[in-house]
């Protein structure tokens, strides 16, 4: 008499649809990813206190960047989504060192020029710091979300998009928060522990919640790129 089989069963593995980058929409979305965390990290630099809630001036902006991380992902698939992130972290590079270069270049001297140079220092002068903590944990978090969003995609095709992307977003989200408060919290003033612990999970609950009710548009967006995408589909990874 034979005995039940142990072993677990095994995934299901399909063929998961993605599109080459040879349309308009890749660069058009790549474009947009990088000046948002361009400004982001701007933005980041500043502390910002709503009532009880400590965050940063570019808490508006960067999950907007998720989103777009998640939609490449969903299209073009792990290797394009790697593509834009690297990118994305080379301009935000580049821009860095622009401000450095404006910073120390000779002003005039007389008072308006001496305000104007002080300004832009206190405006820009910490941006760096705000720009590798900004890049470390875009780096880090984008790759997990792209990572999830891919391998979650290969399992269920194009079904159960939304939890793709909640799933993915969650990680993704918590990883980059993490990463990116621990490396600017001093820069904008952060020195104590509750205060941290505030900024950490503010931040975080923040930007997966504007991801989570955006849900709905980021499917739809996804959907109308898919739609219009020429090459969708043509390209299979298992």
């Amino acid at each position: 008499m034979s005995q039940p089989s142990s072993a677990a069963p095994a995934v299901s593995m399909v063929k998961a649809k993605f599109a080459s980058i040879g349309s308009p929409y890749f660069g058009i979305m790549i474009a947009a990813m990088a000046v948002i965390v361009i400004l982001s990290n701007i933005g980041g630099s500043k502390g910002v206190q709503l009532g009880p809630i400590t965050t940063d001036g570019g808490f508006f902006l960067f999950p907007i960047a998720y989103i777009l991380g998640d939609v490449i992902s969903e299209v073009y698939g792990f290797r394009v989504a790697r593509r834009a992130i690297l990118t994305t972290f080379a301009l935000s590079i580049f821009a860095s060192l622009c401000y450095w270069i404006i910073i120390i270049l000779p002003g005039f001297t007389d008072d308006f020029g001496v305000a104007k140079q002080t300004a832009m220092e206190n405006a820009l002068g910490p941006v760096p710091q705000i720009v590798l903590a900004s890049l470390v944990a875009f780096l880090a978090g984008q790759t997990i979300n792209s990572l999830i969003m891919v391998r979650l995609k290969a399992r269920q095709g194009e079904k159960k998009l939304w939890m793709r992307l909640m799933g993915s977003s969650g990680v993704g989200e918590f990883v980059d928060t993490l990463i990116f408060c621990s490396i600017a919290a001093s820069v904008i003033g952060i020195t104590d522990v509750g205060t941290f612990a505030n900024y950490v999970i503010v931040g975080f609950l923040w930007k997966t919640c504007v991801e989570y009710v955006l849900v709905p548009v980021t499917a739809l967006v996804i959907g109308w790129i898919k739609k219009r995408e020429p090459s969708y589909g043509t390209v299979e990874v298992a």
